[in-house]
């Protein structure tokens, strides 16, 4: 590790962990409807094929989006933000239309990294103060 690494804040450094759980939790949306598009009916295949591609290259941009911010590029921490927006809209629909305890957790997942990502730590951190 460089001692540019070692010295991150904590803010910095959980908002990086948890943005890279994110990506894995991605793939692992992504492996599961790879699964369901092999078990697909022939009529809604296409859109399943969209759905799933779309969730391949959302894993891939919040896993960039990770890694930049773990380098502390602060073009990473705007990119950051609307991920958790994404996040926190997601969990919104899934408390109104689903199952309301995985959209709550997402909502606070949301908050959480997003909160961690504009902390005056963070924001020190990535030289925007």
């Amino acid at each position: 590790m460089t001692p540019r690494q070692l010295d991150s804040p904590a803010t910095l450094v959980w908002a990086v962990r948890l943005l890279f759980a994110e990506a894995v939790a991605l793939v692992v949306l992504t492996a599961y409807l790879l699964v369901l598009d092999f078990t697909a009916d022939s009529s809604s295949i296409a859109v399943a094929v969209a759905l799933t591609g779309f969730t391949a290259v959302g894993a891939v941009a919040v896993l960039l989006i990770a890694r930049a911010l773990a380098r502390r590029s602060s073009h990473a921490r705007g990119p950051a933000i609307v991920v958790q927006l994404f996040v926190i809209a997601a969990g919104g629909f899934l408390l109104q239309t689903g199952t309301p305890w995985i959209g709550a957790a997402m909502m606070a997942f949301g908050v959480a990294v997003g909160l961690l990502c504009v902390l005056p730590p963070t924001t020190r951190a990535l030289g925007l103060d």
